[in-house]
């Protein structure tokens, strides 16, 4: 039996449960893979600055803005979205992005403004940029949904959602 060893078993083929939670290294290296993962970074620190400033009744925002943008950072990698289809993923990361922008933008000002301490400051800028991001993403999946719309908006999803080797961007 040395040599007539079955496939599955040498290890060449790995488990599918386990393959199903790997990061999608083509998603990560997208335009929507790269905000994600800037939205998680910023907000995390912005969390932790928070955490160690005088200003830290605003705590709760960044954590849970983390923790969404983690969320959806996991589930566009690992392509869970395709599999669950109990939301319309563009529509909730829209207003999940819409609400993150005011909240950080309405939170750093106060941090910036009222707080004296350089931890306060530091929160604020860190939620300036997280600002930024999460605009920008918003930007982007407005422009997805509002092309989606005019397409005739049939029950699939809108470009977010395909495979990440597709070109969307190109005009």
């Amino acid at each position: 039996m040395g040599d007539m060893e079955d496939p599955d078993r040498r290890g060449d083929h790995p488990n599918p449960s386990v393959v199903s939670l790997l990061f999608n290294k083509d998603f990560v290296s997208s335009r929507k893979g790269q905000l994600l993962i800037g939205e998680v970074a910023s907000s995390f620190i912005s969390f932790v600055c928070f955490c160690a400033s005088s200003a830290a009744a605003f705590i709760t925002a960044p954590l849970v803005f983390f923790l969404s943008a983690l969320f959806l950072l996991f589930a566009y990698s690992t392509k869970f979205n395709q599999r669950f289809k109990g939301f319309h993923w563009p529509l909730m990361d829209f207003l999940r992005c819409v609400s993150a922008s005011i909240v950080f933008f309405i939170i750093s000002i106060m941090a910036v403004s009222k707080y004296p301490d350089g931890s306060s400051k530091a929160a604020g800028v860190f939620g300036f940029i997280a600002t930024i991001v999460f605009a920008l993403d918003f930007y982007f999946i407005f422009n997805e949904l509002a092309a989606f719309l005019k397409g005739g908006g049939s029950h699939d999803e809108p470009q977010n959602t395909q495979e990440a080797g597709s070109d969307s961007d190109s005009d």
